[in-house]
């Protein structure tokens, strides 16, 4: 495969359209090219390659982001409480990840609203289960269904 069709791979597994892709990287008729490039095994493998280095990304990246919501400070979100007036100033430079809502009522008070711990840490344990499982489960369940599949043709025999 050449560079000009990795790069091809590559635009088609941020953007999912063939025709944007080829325009991407310089190809003349991108929208022959592009369609022509997704008939090719090689090249369908690179772009299922991808697909899986970016959903593989965006899992680690959400496990870390449950990681923050769960153990993170919500220091620079109390110091905000406290800096009420100076608000719109204030929040530049601080740590928010953890805060889902801030409103300021009519009475001029300061709310914020925080994700929930509770759910964060649920999301991180269930992410771990899953983890676990893997190829030992699969190949268990694999058996399994083969041999349920064994046994009812046993039974249906004469």
């Amino acid at each position: 495969m050449t560079a000009r069709e990795k790069r091809f791979c590559e635009a088609y597994a941020a953007t999912g359209d063939a025709v944007q892709a080829a325009q991407s990287v310089g190809y003349e008729q991108p929208e022959k090219v592009g369609l022509a490039l997704l008939t090719r095994d090689e090249v369908n493998a690179e772009i299922s390659r991808l697909y899986d280095k970016r959903l593989k990304n965006a899992r680690q990246k959400a496990y870390a982001g449950y990681e923050r919501i769960a153990f993170g400070s919500v220091n620079d979100a109390v110091r905000l409480l406290f800096e009420g007036d100076a608000f719109g100033t204030a929040a530049e430079g601080y740590d928010l990840f953890n805060v889902a809502e801030i409103k300021r009522p009519k009475e001029g008070a300061l709310e914020i609203k925080f994700f929930d711990r509770l759910k964060a840490l649920e999301k991180l344990e269930q992410y771990g289960q899953e983890a676990e499982k893997g190829p030992a489960d699969f190949y268990q369940a694999l058996v399994g269904g083969m041999q349920k599949l064994a046994d009812k043709r046993e039974e249906s025999a004469p």
